[in-house]
């Protein structure tokens, strides 16, 4: 399994898991065309691909690439790769019919397809076996940030601090705190 430097955004959660079988990253979802009226999500987007760079990986189908299309009027193009993979006409095993167009999505690629669509668009990637102290579940306890009394007023006063979406969960900013610094830097945030 390799480790992906770069943010990884995907059309869903179906994308997601799929994904994380074959590498270790940060994968964001869309929500599919919701991205396009979530100011939050996009603010957060350009925040990831300034700090370590996005990838985006969507179906290869008509909606694919209006989303793909959006996020390049949104995020800086010189922080974007873009991964594309080949048109596999079939359906998904969870579905019980092919989609409009007749195409595999990120969901229904093989593993060795997906690995090949993210390194032919050029990730940057290392060897899992390269280990990094993250920030986990303990820490943002530890920290005040979740379980406890006063946690969601932290959490959502540490958001505001680091400019984050204001809805992100306990889950998710652990997600975005490890994308965006370490667990020094993070012991060192005041709170």
């Amino acid at each position: 399994m390799l480790r992906i430097n770069e943010v990884i955004l995907v059309e869903g959660r179906y994308d997601k898991n799929a994904l994380s079988q074959v590498v270790d990253a940060l994968i964001l979802e869309t929500g599919g065309f919701s991205i396009f009226n979530d100011r939050q999500k996009q603010k957060l987007l350009r925040t990831l691909a300034k700090e370590r760079g996005l990838v985006v990986l969507t179906d290869s189908d008509g909606a694919g690439f209006v989303i793909r299309n959006f996020i390049r009027g949104c995020v800086d193009p010189s922080l974007v790769k873009h991964a594309y993979i080949p048109d596999i006409y079939g359906k998904e095993r969870r579905k019980s019919a092919p989609s409009k167009e007749g195409k595999l999505g990120v969901e229904g690629m093989p593993p060795e397809i997906l690995l090949k669509a993210l390194l032919r668009a050029g990730v940057s990637a290392s060897d899992v076996t390269e280990q990094r102290e993250h920030i986990t579940k303990a820490d943002l306890y530890a920290r005040g940030l979740s379980g406890g009394e006063g946690s969601a007023q932290r959490r959502r006063a540490l958001l505001k601090t680091l400019d984050l979406p204001e809805k992100l969960t306990a889950d998710g900013l652990l997600d975005v705190l490890n994308a965006l610094m370490s667990r020094e830097v993070f012991y060192d945030l005041p709170l």
